[in-house]
């Protein structure tokens, strides 16, 4: 990493978990999928993947590709939205899956609500699923679920549906693409002294007023320049940067890391502490599992608490729910996230991994807190 002053070209070029969010005015035109465009994000994509980083994509245009093929001309009620994105799903990944078959990419359809990324249940469930595709080396394709979310359950626009994703899967980098270039100090249509801001360090009130409205983008989607910076505000608390450029060049990504302007907002720190901050301070234990004097010692070495160092488990959690790991003596050592029920926990107490399956009937990770989801409360962390 670059110890120099970061700028939206260096933090690309050292990105190593991406997560490229792409506006439904890139993705559609005049109701039918940009082919053209997906496929030169996808060639940025491809050439990413060959340097060994890992991409994301979070793709806005459900809606947008199925309301003309129902007759719908604008935003009527929610139920015939969720109409729309029902048939537009389809059509959306199938442009997806064509942008990427020249060069043999398996491409994933990952379906979220709000609910499975602010849930710790279905967020550890969703987190499991997108870390399987990108091992397996498939390119997931991240939307709202809109054919069953709720008004209550919705993310409403996909740039914050992008930041929860980039903070559920540890993104160190959010690319939002879409045709604007990034942050003004005011409406650039109306003020042509608007200066653009290439780097911003924090998003005080001054900047979030700026964007109001002013900086808004003229789309067929549903967000606007506001939208972006409250995206990023979740983005950075989780340690992740945010990019605001324009997508509807070629190879966006390239450009970027050649220079193109945007706007780089930074992170407070990096994605694993903040993690592990947000586990530390925001998170009530509702349960507790106890540790034996070598599991203590592993977990203060920084890894992982496995069922076999575990000689009881206390509480009514459920998976995903924080617990306290505590030593023989009662001590509190650590603070985690189960990947068991407390009713699935108990029989494993003092297994091993391999024994897992059989003991509770499905075959579960090998850990009952993995180290990345483990916080040491003794003197340093895990």
């Amino acid at each position: 990493m670059s110890t120099s002053t970061p700028s939206a070209a260096s933090v690309l070029r050292d990105a190593r978990r991406l997560v490229l969010k792409c506006g439904s005015s890139l993705v559609v035109e005049n109701g039918a999928p940009a082919a053209s465009r997906l496929a030169s994000i996808a060639r940025d994509i491809v050439r990413l993947r060959a340097a060994g980083r890992q991409v994301l994509v979070v793709s806005s245009g459900a809606v947008a590709l199925g309301r003309p093929r129902l007759g719908l001309t604008r935003r009527r009620r929610l139920d015939e939205t969720q109409a729309a994105a029902a048939v537009g799903q389809a059509a959306l990944i199938e442009a997806w899956q064509a942008a990427f078959a020249p060069h043999g990419v398996v491409v994933a359809q990952v379906l979220l609500t709000r609910g499975d990324t602010e849930s710790r249940r279905g967020w550890l469930n969703a987190r499991a699923t997108i870390d399987a595709l990108l091992k397996l080396g498939a390119v997931p394709v991240v939307n709202e679920n809109d054919t069953i979310a709720t008004e209550e359950i919705r993310y409403g626009d996909n740039d914050r549906l992008a930041a929860r994703t980039a903070q559920m899967v540890r993104a160190d980098t959010l690319l939002l693409l879409s045709d604007i270039d990034g942050l003004y100090d005011a409406d650039p249509r109306r003020n042509p002294g608007a200066r653009h801001l290439e780097r911003v360090a924090d998003l005080t009130p001054e900047i979030l007023a700026a964007a109001g409205g002013a900086n808004a983008a003229a789309n067929v989607g549903t967000g606007g320049m506001i939208t972006k910076l409250k995206a990023a505000e979740i983005a950075r608390a989780a340690g992740c940067a945010t990019i605001i450029a324009r997508g509807d060049v070629a190879e966006p990504v390239k450009a970027i890391e050649s220079g193109a302007r945007a706007t780089l907002i930074e992170a407070r720190a990096a994605p694993k502490a903040a993690y592990k901050q947000w586990i530390a301070g925001h998170l009530a234990p509702q349960g507790v599992l106890v540790a034996d004097a070598g599991a203590a010692d592993a977990i203060r070495a920084g890894k992982s608490l496995l069922p076999s160092g575990v000689s009881a488990v206390e509480g009514g959690f459920r998976r995903g729910d924080c617990v306290e790991v505590r030593d023989a003596a009662g001590r509190k050592i650590a603070l985690g996230l189960s990947n068991y029920d407390a009713r699935d926990a108990a029989p494993l107490c003092g297994r091993r991994s391999a024994e897992i399956a059989g003991l509770v009937g499905y075959q579960g990770p090998p850990e009952l807190i993995h180290r990345d989801d483990l916080v040491l409360q003794e003197g340093g962390g895990a």
